[in-house]
């Protein structure tokens, strides 16, 4: 899934909210590009390319085999992944695993254009508020 950098080279392998001081591995611009969820941009390619849609789950890190394990079981790894989904509207990274699984397999169940059009409104209501971004 390509990103702008904003993390610096050598940070820990684990989600950012993992981190004991996230801002500390921040490249100069990197907050920036969080904050305004800038990072995310490049992953339009990927939409192109047809690897990604624009609502889907978000794709796992590599390390997360738990949210993987879980998300398989649920049939959540048949949806194509997203740049935004239910579960990021609904609390972003601060959601425990199960709970981020449930909201995917809500998503799975009510998928629908006008589900798919509250979610991108809703994406972006947040992303001009900055609400859930903690670094």
């Amino acid at each position: 899934m390509p990103k702008f950098r904003s993390m610096r080279t050598g940070t820990p392998a684990v989600a950012t909210h993992l981190l004991a001081n996230p801002d500390a591995y921040l490249t100069p611009i990197g907050s920036f590009l969080r904050k305004s969820s800038l990072d995310e941009l490049p992953q339009l390619w990927s939409i192109i390319a047809g690897d990604m849609s624009f609502v889907g789950p978000r794709p796992a890190l590599y390390n997360q085999a738990d949210l993987v394990e879980l998300r398989t079981a649920q049939g959540v790894d048949k949806l194509v992944p997203g740049l935004t989904g239910w579960a990021q509207i609904n609390g972003r990274d601060e959601l425990p695993i199960p709970q981020k699984v449930a909201l995917d397999v809500e998503y799975l169940k009510r998928q629908s254009l006008w589900l798919d059009i509250r979610i991108l409104w809703l994406t972006a209501l947040k992303v001009v508020r900055r609400d859930g971004v903690a670094h």
